[in-house]
């Protein structure tokens, strides 16, 4: 069993009844944020990159929560450093852990921090395997993954990210069994459409559903 909910922006809660995973947890600040970061539960907290809509809370989520911080070595490093436990990693690394394993793929997109790199997820959870992109573009590298995502969590919101013709060319490569749009309409640059999306993807033969701030589901 895999329960996803979404939070706004690219922060998504999974959980398979024993553990609690989030990522980017971008809140304080958010108007479109469904919970405050002094509701969220979490045992590992999931950081693409350093920039602030995706670092968002981490600091203090862990500390309330003692969460392990998942997230590329360098980028850890320099903003967490040995304040809170860290599960280390980089990109092309998969770790085992105690409710399924985390693998970090690349996402070609600033990171935010000097000589890092940005990442995406590719979480192995509740038996589901979940990807999420993170802040990425287009690559040919997607389709290495084709066939192998239950839930794709996919930027549509350009300017910054794919948008919504860019992320539809992904789910093609990628053919997930579910895809789920996320970093949109968090500012007006990003102001985009998701129900259009979905229905883009929908013509194409492969299922999308759009969650408002707080809306989940169960898998």
């Amino acid at each position: 069993m895999l329960k996803i909910t979404f939070y706004g922006h690219s922060c998504f809660g999974l959980e398979d009844g024993t553990t609690k995973l989030i990522t980017d947890p971008y809140l304080t600040g958010n108007d479109l944020a469904a919970v405050s970061p002094r509701e969220v539960e979490a045992d590992y907290i999931l950081v693409s990159h350093g920039h602030g809509d995706h670092v968002g809370d981490t600091a203090a989520i862990a500390k309330r929560t003692g969460a392990s911080i998942i997230s590329p070595v360098d980028v850890s490093r320099e903003l967490f450093g040995n304040k809170f436990p860290i599960v280390p990693g980089n990109i092309g690394g998969k770790t085992d852990l105690p409710f399924g394993s985390v693998k970090l793929v690349p996402a070609i997109h600033g990171s935010g921090v000097a000589g890092a790199l940005a990442c995406g997820f590719v979480i192995r959870i509740g038996g589901k395997t979940v990807y999420h992109m993170g802040d990425t573009s287009l690559t040919r590298d997607f389709e290495l993954l084709a066939g192998e995502i239950d839930v794709l969590l996919v930027p549509i919101g350009d300017v910054y990210t794919m948008g919504p013709e860019d992320a539809l060319r992904a789910v093609k490569m990628i053919r997930p069994g579910l895809t789920i749009p996320m970093h949109y309409n968090t500012f007006p640059v990003i102001r985009q459409d998701p129900e259009a999306f979905a229905a883009s993807v929908g013509a194409t033969g492969f299922e999308a559903k759009v969650l408002a701030p707080g809306q989940g589901l169960t898998l």
